[in-house]
């Protein structure tokens, strides 16, 4: 593994990546830490007044992006990523949903209105749905990661882009409130929709894979963790809308298609209304493990102590975003094998000595 300008200790973080995969720990737990660098002086980059540029001009995307890498150190498990962001309902655009751009996020507007609609577009017949590389945001997201791969080898690593596929793929082209009706009122229809999708996830994910593994190795994604194969947090958001027996027979086998397509695996589990399917989760035989997201109401991860421990009953992985001062205390509790923290702290000598201190910890563990 070549090391890059902006994480000199990446093969050491590659080594542990490896190992946490596996379950296993080498030194520490494994932990990721950004901090702003106390010696770097911050170059703004112009921001382009159209509130769409801002997330489709590739210059002033790649351009801010890098410097955000070159103003942030990255420690222990922590590195600099590039992934071309155009919000969480990107796949539906590439099926035809029209993309609505705010400040923080984007979201489509849906399409479906009538499945017997015969005056439909072709690529609005549900079944089949059809994806066509033309779309101009699969061009775009296209553009992006080559763009940036002109740049990123040594210096960083660039990610794959926000894929919600399956459910919420066909909840954002439908509509979520008309969705929970189709489950009831058309669920044959809703299934064999969730087949086509869940195919045309793997034809995405694997278009965008393909140019990134030509000049780099392994893969990654908006959830910043790094295989050295294929790997995606699979997820589904539209699940805290329905029951365990919906999910089971709706949404449950896309998500295993995934999970045995994929050569590593978590689940991002957001939010307590999604703690009801956990179970259907942990019983899925290759399914690496859990990202747990505890979403606005409960802000701290300790108060979820007893749900990590199940997780990690079933042997499974654990992803979590802390604070600094979790640390120790989930340490106390929790297995460090298969256990990934991130965090971020205020300073660079802050983020070094956290570094040093969870060694220790992780011996007392």
């Amino acid at each position: 593994m070549m090391e890059m300008e902006f994480k000199p200790d990446w093969s050491q973080a590659v080594k542990r990546f490896r190992a946490w995969w596996t379950g296993e720990i080498i030194d520490r737990v494994a932990l990721q830490i950004t901090a702003p660098k106390e010696s770097y002086r911050h170059q703004p980059v112009p921001i382009p007044q159209d509130l769409e540029e801002r997330w489709t001009n590739m210059d002033y995307v790649i351009e801010s992006a890098e410097e955000r890498m070159r103003r942030t150190f990255y420690g222990g498990e922590a590195f600099p990523m590039y992934w071309p962001n155009l919000g969480p309902d990107v796949f539906s655009a590439y099926l035809g949903c029209e993309l609505v751009f705010m400040p923080s996020t984007t979201w489509a507007k849906p399409y479906i209105n009538d499945w017997e609609d015969a005056e439909a577009p072709a690529y609005t017949s549900v079944p089949p749905l059809k994806f066509y590389p033309n779309n101009r945001w699969w061009e775009l997201t296209l553009q992006m990661i080559e763009r940036s791969l002109e740049s990123a080898p040594g210096r960083y690593f660039v990610g794959l882009t926000d894929l919600h596929g399956g459910m919420d793929a066909l909840s954002a082209m439908r509509g979520r409130e008309q969705l929970c009706f189709d489950l009831i009122e058309c669920p044959e229809r809703v299934k064999a929709t969730m087949e086509i999708l869940t195919s045309l996830w793997f034809e995405i994910y694997e278009g965008m894979y393909r140019p990134i593994r030509e000049k780099l190795v392994g893969s990654s994604t908006w959830l910043s963790a790094w295989s050295p194969g294929r790997w995606y947090p699979t997820s589904c958001d539209f699940a805290a809308l329905i029951s365990p027996q919906m999910f089971d027979d709706f949404v449950l086998p896309d998500i295993i298609a995934e999970v045995e397509w994929l050569d590593q695996s978590l689940y991002h589990l957001d939010g307590p209304d999604a703690i009801v399917h956990l179970d259907s989760l942990l019983n899925i035989p290759k399914l690496g493990g859990i990202q747990w997201v505890p979403g606005a109401a409960s802000s701290s991860m300790l108060h979820w102590i007893p749900l990590l421990k199940r997780i990690q009953e079933k042997r499974k992985l654990l992803h979590l975003s802390v604070k600094p001062h979790e640390i120790e205390p989930l340490l106390g509790e929790l297995s460090p094998k298969g256990l990934m923290l991130s965090t971020s702290c205020s300073t660079e000598v802050d983020a070094q000595e956290l570094l040093s201190k969870a060694e220790t910890w992780t011996r007392n563990a």
